[in-house]
């Protein structure tokens, strides 16, 4: 059972989940709050090519560009994540207005296998 508008959450997407993405459709009805970037303290990484990733940062780190959505959390629960790949576990992370957003990232110990991508500074951006 959905609640239908209660507990609306500030989602952070930064690939499939976007504009265009294949994930997008699970969450399109909902306030499109605008292109954002998280605080510079991740890197991103492209897994098998298919969808970015991001993990905080153990050093450096970069701001990666992607888009904020105001979201129930039940769709996010039934509808998002269902969606979103297994290498992809919930987060918060840091936006670079200091703010905070749930979002999808890494699982701790994927990074070894993935090409990082932090130098694009986005999924748009790399995949162009």
């Amino acid at each position: 059972m959905g609640l239908g508008g209660v507990g609306m959450v500030n989602l952070f997407v930064n690939g499939e989940g976007m504009r265009g993405g294949r994930v997008h459709p699970t969450i399109a009805g909902y306030p499109f709050l605008g292109e954002v970037r998280t605080a510079a303290r991740y890197r991103f990484y492209s897994v098998r090519d298919e969808f970015p990733a991001l993990q905080v940062a153990e050093d450096g780190g970069a701001e990666i560009a992607g888009e904020l959505y105001d979201v129930p959390l039940d769709v996010i629960a039934e509808r998002f994540l269902p969606a979103e790949p297994p290498e992809l576990e919930l987060t918060v992370v840091e936006l670079s207005d200091g703010s905070y957003a749930l979002a999808v990232a890494l699982r701790a110990g994927e990074s070894g296998w993935h090409r990082e991508i932090t130098e694009y500074g986005g999924w748009r951006a790399y995949r162009e």
